[in-house]
């Protein structure tokens, strides 16, 4: 089993930037492609960004690309997303989330179903 704990979040201004960081304890961290999802209030959970598991390839919903970006670091165990130029629709609680499966690629962005373990969140607030 894996625990996934976020930081980083906090209330910023538009145009600010911030960092969510993900540690991870409990499983290979290096073998599990990564994701960040994001809930807005009255909103369903949408997809963010991923990794996968070795870093190679990295995956963005239209709606932040160019602006975040999502990085990991295996030795710390520890997966972050770089949030640049933010808006106020990124308002929302952003969450962590491991792959079920090791070793996996993506054809296309992943879905909320391709990940097995999630962890708390992180509120992002961003005023106008």
């Amino acid at each position: 089993q894996v625990q996934l704990v976020e930081s980083g979040g906090g209330l910023v201004q538009a145009g600010d930037s911030l960092r969510l960081s993900c540690a991870a304890s409990g499983r290979t961290f290096s073998s599990y492609s990564m994701g960040w999802f994001r809930q807005a209030p009255g909103k369903e959970r949408e997809f963010v960004a991923a990794i996968t598991w070795g870093g190679g390839r990295t995956y963005y919903a239209d709606s932040v690309k160019g602006r975040f970006t999502i990085s990991r670091d295996n030795a710390k165990n520890t997966v972050y997303l770089q949030m640049n130029s933010l808006k106020p629709e990124d308002t929302a609680v952003y969450y962590c989330a491991q792959d079920r499966r090791a070793g996996r690629y993506y054809s296309v962005n992943p879905e909320i179903s391709d990940f097995g373990s999630w962890g708390q969140g992180a509120q992002v607030t961003v005023s106008s």
